[in-house]
């Protein structure tokens, strides 16, 4: 039992010191090089079934001390060429941040999105918009479960940082949809320092995304 309290000590300390040192430390932005070009059929995002699936962490990555929710899509378009996509861009609203798991309790929902808008997290108020900008476009690996490589420049906070997906695209006539592999970034890299005090629980830097996007052809 000692040990096991002077462990979660030592945790707790060594996550004080890290987010300290994140903070005196300057956030840049890194961007990858587009060469997608915007050739070919034109689809629009459908903003009612598209999103950014999230969750978040607390002391350790697991199920059970985690919170997970969407941000709904604002706006966005594709493009397909010979049957397969080309180039793509996706904006999401900041504002329709919210957790799916507190969806039956109010009070501690309205907590949470309020703590994850505010200028200490997304500052929601500054950067009212994540956007998703797709740079290269690659097949995936034989035997992936996944049909695409999509690489691309995500922008959190005003901060862009080059970021890969797997993902599987399905074109089908005037309909794409494209739902990537989940995938673990780092929120100290956008500027995301802030750190809950230890008694409320040790915030992970990792959390999980995917993006989910139906787009219909443009008329």
């Amino acid at each position: 039992m000692k040990f096991i309290k002077l462990l979660l000590i030592f945790e707790v300390f060594s996550l004080l010191i890290l987010t300290n040192c994140s903070k005196d430390k300057k956030v840049e932005s890194e961007t990858s090089a587009v060469t997608t070009t915007k050739e070919g059929k034109i689809y629009l995002l459908n903003a009612a079934t598209s999103k950014i699936e999230w969750k978040g962490y607390k002391i350790v990555k697991s199920e059970n001390t985690s919170h997970f929710g969407f941000i709904s899509m604002k706006s966005g378009e594709i493009t397909v060429k010979g049957g397969k996509l080309e180039s793509g861009k996706f904006v999401a609203d900041m504002s329709t941040l919210t957790s799916e798991d507190l969806k039956n309790d109010s009070e501690n929902l309205n907590k949470l999105n309020s703590y994850l808008k505010n200028a200490d997290f997304f500052d929601v108020a500054k950067y009212p918009t994540t956007t998703y900008e797709i740079t290269k476009v690659s097949d995936a690996p034989t035997g992936s479960d996944y049909n695409t490589v999509l690489e691309g420049n995500f922008t959190i906070k005003g901060i862009t940082k080059p970021v890969q997906f797997n993902a599987n695209i399905n074109v089908d006539g005037d309909n794409v949809k494209i739902a990537t592999q989940p995938k673990d970034i780092s929120r100290e890299e956008f500027g995301i320092v802030f750190q809950m005090p230890a008694a409320n629980g040790i915030i992970k830097d990792e959390m999980t995304l995917q993006i989910v996007v139906n787009a219909i052809a443009k008329k």
